[in-house]
């Protein structure tokens, strides 16, 4: 019998989540394995539920019926916690952490985290389960996310890169981050720093940042198609990481195999991910989880230090995405979680 994996939901968009999907479809494609949308498809051999769905009559159904449900997870929401927030964003990003709780606990048979920084969150916050469970990291395509390319790494200057999906809201906050780090590099270590951000900015968190440093150098590329992104990476000297509590960000995972130093906060997964000299993890110096202000001398410090020895860490960056994050360390697990491989 032709094994199917349902993925559910089906994702459109920007956001980690879309891209694992589309990694994970090209590695069943690859092995001949299936895939549908539909929870109801008899010929289902598992389910993977990409972090929740509302579907839950019909994932409990085919629970029922034998199927085999895997949840991945990475983070949960957690800014409306802290931070002033309407009643009805509030009600509904706790309402989405209580659906994945649900399908943690009561429908999966599996779950799969992608760090050992989310599975300790959930089972900080939800408790332990039954359901086996697993950290499988992200992957990327090591053949198109690498060091040789087309590139224009700048001579003159320094170029320190931002890459997220949405600056806007408390994600504003790594953005000004981001301003103070190159500003306290430009005038505190005689640099000439570029900011280059890759990432959807409104005018009004523009204006912010500009107000914050107005001599610094900051280049606004916007969203740019992912097939963009290896380029971009290779044309900068160190990526600086600014989501807190991330549970396994894809732009530190396709930095690296660019072979672009991380610069990040010990916050969420980037202690686990960056490792054996592909950048430096420092420590945030106050609350993150309060949403307290950084130091930022420690982080500016630690930027000299990769732009100083930028081919080192570049080649060490490489060699961890080699090692740890190639799309076979991901998608041969999740199979094996799934049951087909």
């Amino acid at each position: 019998m032709k094994k199917q994996i349902c993925l559910i939901p089906q994702l459109t968009g920007l956001g980690g989540m879309v891209s694992f999907q589309e990694k994970l479809i090209q590695g069943l494609e690859k092995r001949g394995i299936a895939h549908t949308y539909d929870l109801s498809d008899p010929a289902n051999s598992a389910i993977l539920v990409i972090g929740g769905t509302r579907q839950l009559w019909r994932l409990w159904q085919a629970k029922r019926q034998g199927v085999p449900i895997v949840q991945r997870l990475n983070g949960m929401n957690w800014l409306h916690h802290v931070e002033k927030t309407p009643l009805k964003a509030y009600l509904r990003a706790e309402l989405n952490n209580r659906l994945l709780a649900f399908i943690r606990r009561r429908l999966a048979d599996r779950i799969v985290y992608q760090s050992q920084f989310s599975q300790d969150w959930w089972e900080r916050e939800f408790g332990p389960i039954q359901a086996g469970a697993q950290v499988v990291y992200n992957g990327v395509d090591l053949d198109s996310y690498h060091p040789s390319g087309t590139e224009n790494r700048p001579t003159d200057h320094d170029r320190i890169l931002l890459v997220e999906g949405h600056l806007s809201g408390a994600n504003a906050r790594g953005l000004l981050t981001a301003v103070r780090l190159a500003q306290a590099v430009a005038k505190n270590h005689s640099r000439t720093i570029e900011l280059m951000v890759v990432a959807d900015v409104s005018d009004p968190v523009k204006a912010q940042a500009h107000s914050l440093a107005p001599d610094l150098w900051i280049t606004w590329r916007g969203v740019v198609p992912r097939s963009e992104i290896p380029e971009i990476d290779r044309s900068a000297h160190v990526l600086f990481s600014a989501d807190l509590n991330a549970a396994c960000p894809n732009s530190v995972i396709e930095a690296m195999a660019c072979g672009l130093p991380i610069l990040a906060y010990d916050t969420g997964a980037l202690n686990e991910l960056v490792q054996d000299g592909a950048g430096i993890v420092v420590p945030y110096g106050s609350d993150h989880w309060k949403l307290q202000d950084p130091e930022i001398e420690p982080l500016a410090t630690a930027c000299i230090q990769i732009l100083q020895h930028n081919p080192t860490y570049r080649q060490r960056a490489r060699q961890r995405a080699e090692a740890i994050f190639s799309l076979e360390h991901m998608v041969a697990p999740y199979l094996a979680a799934l049951g087909v491989a």
